[in-house]
């Protein structure tokens, strides 16, 4: 039988490089940044009504929904989570 692929996936080049992890929560955070662009969205929510509803500023919410900024508390993904209407769901896999 012929392999149709040779060599390594993805996950080993970034676990070999030791970048998985930080690949993991770059993505996870991307992920979260567009569903809350999503809802706000959906709901027809400005960033300062959204901020407003989160109590905090609108810089705050900026690096929230900033993909490249891992800077996230998981208290502001709550708060934006609640704002929206939703409940935020975290676990360990």
């Amino acid at each position: 039988m012929k392999k149709k692929h040779i060599g390594s996936d993805f996950d080993d080049f970034l676990r070999h490089e030791r970048l998985l992890d930080v690949a993991t929560a770059t993505a996870a955070k991307r992920v979260i940044a567009f569903q809350i662009a999503r809802e706000m969205k959906r709901h027809k929510l400005t960033k300062s009504v959204m901020a407003t509803r989160m109590k905090t500023s609108r810089a705050a919410l900026e690096r929230l929904l900033d993909p490249g900024n891992p800077s996230v508390t998981i208290s502001t993904l709550e708060r934006a989570a609640l704002a929206v209407g939703k409940k935020l769901k975290v676990e360990l896999a």
